[in-house]
């Protein structure tokens, strides 16, 4: 039992991390495009990747469902998400500030 417990200790010290501390989550900022759900948004976040072979700036946009508590958001707000747990079938985002209203 206490060998499995040294092992377990000198895992978490390779790692660099303290037992119970748990990795950064990936943050985005994209625009809200549609507030029609309940306590749900759809926000687009555009990524900009050059081509492997040209060399040419793609934009590349993905549309990502993202939690509101809330309820805040409206369409045309810029806003920041943040990666969290799975919420339901197809969130896996949540809303942690509205950077700017829309006009």
């Amino acid at each position: 039992m206490s060998e499995e417990i040294k092992e377990a200790t000198v895992t978490q010290e390779q790692a660099g991390k303290a037992p119970g501390e748990r990795n950064d989550r990936k943050t985005r900022q994209g625009y809200v495009v549609s507030d029609k759900m309940t306590k749900t948004v759809v926000v687009e976040v555009e990524d900009r990747v050059k081509h492997a072979l040209y060399g040419k700036v793609q934009r590349k946009t993905a549309r990502v469902k993202a939690h509101d508590e809330q309820e805040t958001c409206g369409v045309g707000d810029r806003v920041l998400i943040m990666e969290t747990r799975p919420l339901s079938a197809q969130k896996r985002w949540r809303v942690v500030e509205i950077l700017e209203k829309a006009k």
